[in-house]
């Protein structure tokens, strides 16, 4: 009886491993290679949330080359001088990752949507278009 019980175990064990690692595979093929060069984001829009007034506003967006060759954003743009976005200097090999930092002026209370244009030479995509939201909350009232 015990035998028959360690082998149940350890047939349930191998095919739990087995199942995790083509799994993991068939992560890895989901991201579409790009002839030339490519930007995929993690995410396309930061939701900043609820925050205080004077927060620190400073977020990021990571993306990827899913191409085949070096990736190049030659700007980025915020939608208003509150909105003011770093970009990478140097080329983005294939397969490496990136990041486009945006700093937002957390002095200004109440609901904002802002958007960073990234101009590229992303292949189907020279404009790719990012955004940012969230509320910031007016300083508490001193009684």
């Amino acid at each position: 009886m015990k035998k028959i019980i360690l082998f149940a175990m350890l047939a349930v064990a191998g095919i739990t491993a087995t199942n995790a690692q083509t799994t993991k595979k068939a992560k890895a093929e989901k991201v579409a290679k790009v002839e030339g060069a490519g930007m995929l984001f993690e995410t396309e829009t930061i939701d900043y949330g609820t925050i205080a007034h004077n927060a620190d506003g400073k977020r990021e967006f990571v993306f990827v080359n899913n191409g085949t060759k070096p990736l190049i954003i030659t700007n980025t743009q915020g939608s208003c001088g509150c909105t003011v976005p770093t970009t990478p200097k140097e080329p983005i090999a294939p397969g490496a990752k990136g990041v486009i930092g945006v700093k937002y002026a957390t002095d200004r209370v109440g609901a904002f949507t802002k958007t960073v244009t990234v101009t590229s030479n992303a292949e189907g995509q020279p404009t790719k278009i990012l955004t940012i939201k969230g509320t910031v909350l007016p300083d508490p009232v001193k009684s």
